[in-house]
């Protein structure tokens, strides 16, 4: 049987505000397997971007597990933590965050910095992300110069660059409009084909979720309906 590449058990994760204690994820399970597509929808509130980044080592929980190919990420120090979430994981999220101040191609590259490379080959590598994602005449583009669709196009690809096990998408279409949207998942799911890696994708929208090979329901912090559906071609 396959193991899983990341996976959760008794998930919490509370916020204090003054005398009160907000439960915004209670009792989560989940587990992804290599290679797989997983969503995770719900409405604005039910916990679904704080799953995420638990999941990806940007938040701690206040119980449970959070297991990365037999790693407990919060049982390991904050410097093997970061380098799992620098090296091993890559995030998409509904705002682009690229810095003003750089090109497309260099956008892409930030990451790769962090990660020291050669910067010969990631460049090239980093040229053919861009290609991928139908972008190859704006590489010396800057983000002011590109379209909102361009731009998470480009955040994609520096999503990317490091060869990410797993690619977590927050929302990915939310600042976009529907047909824009549409031709970002396509996107999504063909890089997701091409380069293998495990893609979670949360979002508030019910058709996107159904694109996922593995489907899920978060309400009220926790996990109500979990659907498999055939794979995605």
């Amino acid at each position: 049987m396959e193991q899983p590449i990341l996976e959760a058990f008794g998930l919490v994760k509370e916020y204090k505000s003054g005398p009160l204690t907000l439960r915004v994820l209670d009792d989560v399970n989940i587990s992804l397997l290599p290679g797989s597509i997983v969503t995770v929808e719900g409405s604005s509130g039910a916990g679904k971007s704080t799953l995420l980044h638990i999941l990806g080592a940007l938040d701690r929980p206040t119980a449970g597990s959070v297991s990365y190919m037999g790693r407990n990420l919060y049982d390991i120090s904050d410097r093997s933590r970061a380098a799992i979430r620098n090296l091993d994981f890559g995030f998409v999220f509904q705002f682009y965050h690229l810095m003003p101040e750089l090109d497309a191609l260099e956008n892409v590259l930030l990451p790769a910095f962090v990660k020291r490379d050669r910067l010969d080959s990631t460049r090239a590598y980093a040229r053919d992300l861009i290609s991928a994602v139908g972008l190859s005449g704006r590489m010396h583009h800057f983000p002011s110069q590109l379209s909102g669709g361009e731009q998470q196009r480009i955040a994609i690809a520096r999503a990317l660059i490091n060869k990410p096990r797993v690619l977590f998408a927050d929302e990915p279409t939310g600042n976009l409009d529907s047909a824009t949207s549409e031709n970002i998942i396509e996107m999504l799911l063909m890089l997701q084909k091409q380069y293998a890696f495990t893609l979670m994708m949360v979002t508030h929208n019910s058709s996107l979720a159904q694109r996922g090979q593995v489907q899920l329901t978060l309400k009220d912090g926790q996990l109500i309906h979990l659907q498999v559906n055939e794979p995605v071609m």
